[in-house]
């Protein structure tokens, strides 16, 4: 006859087999999904492939890359390499003149486009923006682009949000006049190398510039590494000063969540309680987040580009796979309230 402990365990297996079985269905449901991993007190709970991906497949998470960008520039200020307050246009002289210089410009920080807040005349979500994204893209030369385009006419201290993939290829050709080596180099030696990330595949302009505005090619382990780093608080690559400074509420947005420095801020609605999230989103419903409360991590990737309701659906998706693998498993005294 079977023990008490026995049936137990054998119940438990079961509900595991179950819950991993209802991740596969649902990834496979979720459209142009193709990998999910979720990750608790950095344990594997959950990783599935999907769609002729597998655990080396590199993905195009689009502007989950930006939130790079910000690691490299909190990386290049701990260095002592710039700061914050960096006036960004004054690092180009070499590509002077630049058209619509002017003091609004040249009083653009790094600050201000780390926290999409700069004077530029840019904003990905307004067809008729001049700094529209996709005005850049037929261009030879994306930063000459990015150096010449207005500023928007503002009251004095008044500089609303506004997302602008522009600014942050601004920071990546910033980053790559100052750091040793440039920015690539820069990037494998104080950043992916540490972390144990080595396959790295970035996007290119027509001109050969480093794209850190989106397009950044990393391996799902790999983006779910990045997350754990700053749960970790820096973990020894970064100091806990610069974790903070990265998520910490710079600006409300139009979209129901906060802004801190290249990270979204969210709250994600589960039945075991309501939890902040800070995350890396793209473009296809990319999705990579961090629970501090539940010490859990998520990356998710999709190619659904460009499609109505796509990040709705990876958030839902996210919350649905917390249940399954997390709430469950939750003591009252962890969960909110």
């Amino acid at each position: 006859m079977r023990s008490l402990l026995s049936l137990l365990t054998l119940a438990l297996l079961s509900s595991s087999a179950a819950a991993l079985d209802e991740d596969r269905a649902a990834l496979e449901a979720l459209p142009g999904a193709t990998s999910v991993l979720l990750q608790r007190g950095g344990r594997v709970l959950a990783e599935h492939y999907a769609r002729g991906a597998d655990a080396t497949t590199l993905h195009d998470t689009r502007s989950v890359g930006k939130s790079v960008t910000s690691l490299l520039v909190a990386a290049a200020v701990q260095d002592g390499l710039l700061s914050r307050d960096t006036p960004v246009f004054a690092a180009f002289d070499a590509e002077r003149p630049i058209a619509h210089d002017g003091p609004a410009k040249q009083a653009i920080t790094v600050g201000d486009l780390l926290g999409m807040s700069s004077a530029l005349d840019c904003d990905d979500n307004q067809e008729a923006s001049p700094g529209n994204e996709e005005n850049m893209y037929p261009q030879p030369r994306w930063l000459r682009w990015a150096l010449d385009l207005p500023t928007r006419a503002l009251p004095p201290g008044e500089i609303p949000w506004a997302y602008c993939t522009a600014g942050t290829l601004l920071l990546g050709q910033l980053l790559e006049r100052r750091v040793p080596g440039g920015l690539e180099a820069y990037a494998r030696r104080r950043l992916f190398e540490p972390l144990g990330i080595t396959a790295v595949q970035w996007h290119r302009s027509p001109a050969g510039e480093t794209m850190t505005g989106g397009g950044l090619r990393l391996r799902t382990r790999d983006w779910a590494a990045l997350m754990r780093m700053l749960q970790l608080r820096g973990g020894g690559v970064l100091a806990p000063a610069q974790v903070d400074a990265l998520l910490t509420v710079r600006r409300t947005t139009p979209y129901g969540m906060d802004y801190g420095e290249l990270f979204w801020r969210r709250d994600y609605e589960l039945r075991c309680g309501r939890f902040s999230g800070w995350q890396m989103s793209g473009n296809g419903g990319n999705l990579v987040v961090l629970l501090p409360a539940l010490d859990a991590v998520v990356a998710l990737t999709r190619t659904h580009y460009n499609q109505r309701g796509m990040h709705q659906q990876s958030a839902a998706f996210m919350a649905a796979l917390l249940e399954r693998h997390v709430c469950d498993s939750l003591p009252k005294a962890d969960t909110p309230g």
